[in-house]
This record gives structure tokens, C-alpha cells and sequence, in this order.
């Protein structure tokens, strides 16, 4: 294996510095590229397996494919490590990406074909030129990440602020190569404390951990600031549904898993090439948390040994050298006859507590030829008043349930969909109770379904097994007493209590966030009236999980999910500006007039798929 080293020229004259491996000879070969803001030499974590768990090198992966036969090329994306140029989170990777393949294939050892792999930050590099449709892109293999709309999720969720943003901005600003550049500016930035920032809410543009790098905080407080859905968040980089209909017609894999922030960017992905005709898309849901599809355990639970993409594929790059060699060099290796949909289905374990403490949950595979899975029904689950939910409607006259939301005192985040967040949280499945050591937490550490700010509706104990395998929404009616406030949903499979969990365990499993004031129209956000019943949709990620006999189906509502989004004050004031705050009284209407339900794709059995 031989490197060349090159500052490839973009169309505005920035060069970006570039690695290309390449067999031995003259080639031609077939092309792999990955763009990356992390360092095109460093290693990176996510090129592992669950037989080697040590993470290779970018150099060992390059050995790897090339020795199979490809050249392989990494870059840095603009203004990062070696690349000259500004730095603006995920706008520039569309344009530059395309440069990046025209100049691939005008090398004499490229055969044409260029093939695109990576994971979250480079799968957003994926998306982005794929929506530009470049010279010689043949496929591509998204793993976690390629924005169908960072505005439903990436960057906001339902106008929301995810927070990632904030931790990644921070953490990323030390290793930038002006940091590394500057030993006052890197002696600044590590004597922040990021968990203690974390704890003085809101922060202020030019007074936040990120104010020593100002380029990062400026790009942060912008997403920040920019809450309605108008133009800015239809842009190149971070709206790939914009380009579905022009994508490139290539075959594409989506992968993501329940416990990363990409679920619906994947679904949404697949679903929207799918309907525009635009290659042959396909698609993989696992129950991991971001990039961790070799594991079996996260958060507090075990899913069991089938539970990694290894178990069905060989292992990662086994899976990606098959793709490759299918639409990158015509071997008949049998991948379009793959199935389209694959997804691991949570539920059916023991329930007892493993060795390693964790409960033991389980799960098994299902595959399809469509997403959601055919013959999915979409049933809805009528919140009562008693704190029941059931497919039988609300009664006329039931009272509403109101309940105190205070911004100084949130609902703290146990889990979920996250990444980039250490040291604050981490995510993946976890009890829904509060504990000592996690952020938010206080004595004396009950259950979040005690909190007065915590409605919760539950079925009773099932009767048979139910499995749901698709998108969950909530269609709620709501008032409040301030001009915004938030509204959260959060779906829960409540372990019935054992002798290893005597109190028994509410796993979650999926949720969601509305900020109010973009309930309706969300280019065009406006108060709510104060008391009004309001018809809100809270739309929480795709899941798949096996209620089984014996367990309940959940729903806890509030209004506020912290740190994992951003605090609404309640005032009304703008996005990010905030100066003060206000305890807001929310109500949630249960009754004929106004039936807040939850809607749940309830998959048929596996033989009724066969058939």
C-alpha cells in the first residue's frame, strides 16, 4: 500500500488536505471516501468490532480495503485539522464534497466509481454531497447521521435545542487547530468546567464556556438563536429532504439505532428516496446507542447476543466490503436481494437482573420490505383522566389534569437518545428514577412517575405480548397559562417488579418535544393563548419493542426534558436570549371534546409477514 498526500482546491480556492491509499500498481481502481472533521490520521472509535473491540486506525481500515482492492481516500473537512479554511458546522460539506469527488475521479488511479462511508459527523458529509448528485458516486453507507432535517432532529427537535450542539462545540473548540495553535486560548478552554456551565442556565453569546473560541460559540449561538423553521433551516448540509427528488441515484444504506440522536433522519432518508425513486435505498435499526453496533448493553440494559450487527453481518467492515464489491465492482455477491428493512425488535428477555447488574431485556431481528414494516396498523391510546391509557375513548366531562411546570427545577434527562454529552449525561436505556451521581438529581432520588410535573398514563398489565415497530406520535390538546412552554412525551415499557427488581423497572424507550409557540406554523412562531385548548403534535422517534404479557405500555408528558434540551423559560422571549423565567400552569385535556391520544404502529406477527 503506497499514500499520497494532496491540498485538493474547492471552487472558492480553500484546499483541503487529503490522504489517498492506493494498491500497489497503476490502477485504475474503485474509489472509498470518508470526509471527516475529526482527523483524517486519527483513529477513530467507530472502526471496531465485537471480535476485535480495539478501534483501528484510519491508515489499518485504509490497509484493509485496499487490500481488497480500492483506493481509499480520507480529508478533513474545511477549517479542521489540516484543511485551510473557516469552519462552519455541516454547511460547506455539499459543495466541498462535490469538489472533493470531481477531483477523485480526474485522478488517473480512479476507475470512475466512487463509493462514500461514515459515521455521524461523515455521514452528514455523505448526505451533503449526495444531494449535489457528483461525478462518479456509484454508493453510499450512512451510519448514524446525514440530516434529513437537523431542525426535526441533529440539532433541534420540534424547535427544541438539543444540547449536544452546545457539549460538541465546546469539546471540538479544543482540539481545533487554532487551539492547538494558541496555548492561551487551549489553557482557557481546559480550565472550563463543562458540567458546572451545564448548571448556570441560560447561557449568554460572549459569557459561555465556548467564549475562548469564538468562531465555535458563534456558529453555536446562531443555531441557537435561529428558532423558526424558515429558509435557514432548508439549507445545503442540513435538509436532505429538500434534495430527495435530485438525490443521487445510487444505492444508499441507512443505518442508525433507538438510542442515537438519528433514527428519523434514517427512516426519513429511506422513506423519502424511496418515494422520490431516487437508487434503491436501504435500512438498519439497532438497538445501540451512537456508532456502538458491535455491543450488546447499554444504558442499564442487555439486549443479548444477537443484538449486534455482527451477529447477521460478520461484522462492520465485512458488511461494507460486501456493498462495495456489489455496486462498486458488479461481484454478484446477492446484496440487491438483500432485505430492504432490517430492525432489532427490544423485548422478550428474562427480565432477570445479568451478572453485570443490568436487566436483561433481549430483542431478536425482523426484516421487511418496507418502512414502517407491511401491515403495520397505527392504533391509537386514549389518555384518561385516572391515569389509565386505552384504546376505548376519553368520557365526555372528564376533568383536565393541570400540573406546575418550572424551568428552575426541570424534569431531568435519564437516558435517551444522546451523544457528544460527556461529561454531563450519556445516553441509551435506563430506569426512569433519579439517582445519585447523575446530573439533576437530587435526594431523595425517587421515581421521575412521583414528580408533580410528570403526568403518567398506563395500561394495565397486558393480557398478550404487543409489539410496536414504527413511528410513535402523540396528538395532544393542551393549554397554558404563559405565551410558551414545552411539551415532552415519553414512551416507557414498565418491567413488572421481580425478586432482581423488586420495584420493578420503566425502561425507556422513545420520546419527543414540542416548543408550543411552533405548534402550528414553525417558520412562523407565535404565542399561546392563555387557557385555550390547544390540538399540539408531539412527534417522538421511531422505535421497535416486545411489550410482553404481564408489562404495561407508558406515557409520561411534561415540560421539560433538561439537559438533554435547552430550558424554556416560558416568557416568550426569543430563542437563546433569554434573561428570565417563569413558572408556567400547563393543563392536558383528557376528555371527549379534546381526546389527547397516543399513536402506536402495532406490527402483525412475523408468519402473517410471510405469507
Amino acid at each position: 500500500m503506497r499514500g499520497i498526500e494532496a491540498m485538493v482546491p474547492c471552487r472558492d480556492g480553500v484546499r483541503l488536505a487529503t490522504d489517498a491509499w492506493l494498491p500497489e500498481g497503476d490502477g485504475p481502481w474503485p474509489v472509498i471516501l470518508e470526509r471527516t472533521p475529526y482527523g483524517k490520521r486519527e483513529t477513530s472509535r467507530s472502526e471496531r468490532s465485537a471480535a476485535e473491540p480495539e478501534p483501528w486506525t484510519r491508515e489499518a481500515m485504509a490497509g484493509y480495503f485496499v487490500r481488497h482492492g480500492y483506493a481509499v481516500v480520507y480529508q478533513d473537512c474545511r477549517g479542521r485539522y489540516g484543511s485551510e479554511g473557516e469552519f462552519i458546522k455541516y454547511l460547506s460539506d455539499g459543495e466541498d464534497g462535490y469538489d472533493c469527488c470531481a477531483w477523485i475521479v480526474a485522478q488517473p488511479w480512479c476507475n470512475g466509481r466512487i463509493g462514500t462511508m461514515g459515521l455521524s459527523y461523515a455521514a452528514h458529509t455523505q448526505a451533503a454531497l449526495g444531494c449535489l448528485d457528483p461525478p462518479g458516486l456509484a454508493v453510499q453507507i450512512l451510519d448514524s447521521g446525514g440530516f434529513s432535517d437537523a431542525w426535526q432532529g441533529g440539532i433541534r427537535r420540534g424547535g427544541a435545542f438539543e444540547l449536544k450542539q452546545a457539549s460538541w462545540a465546546f469539546n471540538q473548540a479544543r482540539l481545533a487547530p487554532e487551539t492547538k495553535a494558541d496555548p492561551v486560548r487551549a489553557a482557557a478552554l481546559a480550565a472550563e468546567d463543562l458540567v458546572a456551565w451545564f448548571h448556570r442556565f441560560p447561557w449568554k453569546r460572549g459569557h459561555s464556556p465556548v467564549r475562548h473560541a469564538p468562531d465555535y460559540e458563534d456558529y453555536l449561538f446562531e443555531q441557537w438563536e435561529h428558532g423558526a423553521r424558515d429558509e435557514y433551516w432548508q439549507r445545503l448540509g442540513i435538509y436532505a429532504r429538500g434534495w430527495h427528488d435530485r438525490y443521487a441515484a445510487v444505492p444508499t444504506v441507512h443505518m442508525s439505532s433507538w438510542y442515537d440522536p438519528y433514527p428519523r433522519t434514517a427512516t426519513e432518508n429511506f422513506c423519502g428516496l424511496r418515494d422520490a425513486g431516487r437508487g434503491t435505498p436501504s435500512l438498519i435499526l439497532g438497538p445501540w446507542t451512537h456508532g456502538n453496533r458491535s455491543e450488546t448493553a447499554f444504558g442499564e440494559v442487555e439486549f443479548g447476543p444477537d443484538a449486534t450487527l455482527d451477529s447477521w453481518a460478520g461484522d462492520w467492515r465485512a458488511f461494507r466490503l460486501r456493498v462495495f464489491d456489489r455496486w462498486l465492482k458488479d461481484a454478484p455477491n446477492g446484496v440487491e436481494a438483500d432485505p430492504a428493512v432490517r430492525v432489532f425488535v427490544m423485548g422478550g428477555g428474562s427480565g432477570r437482573r445479568t451478572e453485570k447488574g443490568l436487566l436483561d431485556h433481549g430483542g431478536r431481528w425482523r426484516s421487511g420490505a418496507d418502512w414502517p414494516l407491511p401491515g403495520t396498523r397505527i392504533v391509537p391510546f386514549h389518555l384518561h383522566a385516572d391515569g389509565s391509557l386505552a384504546e376505548a375513548a376519553p368520557d365526555a366531562g372528564s376533568a383536565p389534569l393541570s400540573w406546575d411546570a418550572d424551568p428552575r427545577h426541570p424534569v431531568p434527562t435519564i437516558g435517551g437518545a444522546i451523544t457528544s454529552m460527556e461529561p454531563v449525561i450519556t445516553g441509551g436505556p435506563m430506569d426512569q428514577r433519579e439517582r445519585p451521581g447523575h446530573f439533576g438529581c437530587r435526594a431523595p432520588f425517587l421515581p421521575l412517575a412521583s414528580r408533580a410535573d410528570v403526568l403518567v398514563f398506563q395500561t394495565p398489565p397486558l393480557e398478550q405480548d404487543v409489539e410496536v415497530i414504527g413511528p410513535v406520535t402523540a396528538r395532544l390538546w393542551v393549554a397554558s397559562d404563559a405565551p410558551d412552554t414545552d411539551i415532552t412525551a415519553k414512551l416507557i415499557d414498565v418491567h413488572p417488579a421481580s425478586a432482581d427488581f423488586p420495584q420493578g423497572f420503566a425502561m425507556n424507550l422513545c420520546e419527543g418535544i414540542l416548543r408550543c409557540r411552533y405548534r402550528d406554523d414553525p417558520a412562523n412562531p407565535h404565542p399561546m393563548v392563555p387557557g385555550e385548548p390547544t390540538a399540539i403534535t408531539v412527534e417522538l422517534f421511531p422505535t421497535a419493542n416486545r411489550f410482553l404479557a404481564g408489562h404495561r405500555i407508558r406515557l409520561d408528558i411534561a415540560a421539560s426534558e433538561f439537559p438533554h434540551y435547552d430550558i424554556n423559560p416560558q416568557t416568550g422571549e426569543a430563542e437563546g436570549a433569554a434573561r428570565r423565567m417563569r413558572v408556567a400552569v400547563n393543563t392536558l385535556f383528557v376528555d371527549a371534546e379534546h381526546p389527547s391520544h397516543l399513536l402506536l404502529p402495532l406490527a402483525p406477527p412475523e408468519q402473517a409477514m410471510l405469507r
